[in-house]
């Protein structure tokens, strides 16, 4: 099955993501083709500049985003697997919280088809503005795909509620 991936361009993007990652990975959280573009089913919502894995809203307030990592990462067949490794991720991020700028947290074993992940929600302040980030953590052959929808938190888009809902309910 194609992996699909879309990425963000940096400068509209919180990037928690990759230290949160190391620091899911330092502490001991994580176990041991061709990607297709991410079809965002909202309407507006088009390629950012074109291309097919990056997307955003007509208005520019929310982003989506979804990578392949080279992370191992288990997949979780029981609710209570997946569970566990989120209080696991809850603790970390909260932790991480305490010295970087990564606050609300709140992270939930979520179902796939089957299959368990786990979706990570918080804040996130970057160069003075404060962005509110959904994070869901998948296993793709073993190896760990995030899809993520972020928007800054103090702007009130009416993009917001869809992404999160995407983000929640229907990425894959």
């Amino acid at each position: 099955m194609p992996t699909r991936r879309l990425s963000l361009p940096c400068q509209n993007v919180p990037a928690p993501a990759q230290g949160l990652l190391k620091s899911v990975a330092l502490a001991s959280l994580l176990t041991a083709g061709q990607a297709a573009a991410l079809i965002v089913p909202m309407e507006g919502w088009a390629p950012l500049n074109g291309d097919a894995n990056r997307w955003t809203d007509a208005g520019g307030a929310c982003l989506l985003q979804e990578e392949r990592h080279t992370q191992s990462f288990p997949a979780f067949d029981t609710f209570e697997k997946a569970s566990s490794f989120a209080a696991q991720m809850q603790k970390t991020l909260a932790a991480r919280g305490k010295t970087q700028s990564v606050k609300n947290v709140a992270v939930q074993a979520v179902d796939r088809e089957g299959a368990w992940g786990v979706l990570a929600s918080y804040t996130f302040v970057k160069a003075g503005v404060t962005y509110r980030v959904s994070q869901l953590y998948l296993s793709d052959s073993g190896k760990l795909r995030t899809v993520t929808g972020s928007a800054e938190a103090a702007k009130a888009s009416p993009c917001v509620s869809g992404m999160l809902e995407f983000v929640r309910y229907m990425a894959d």
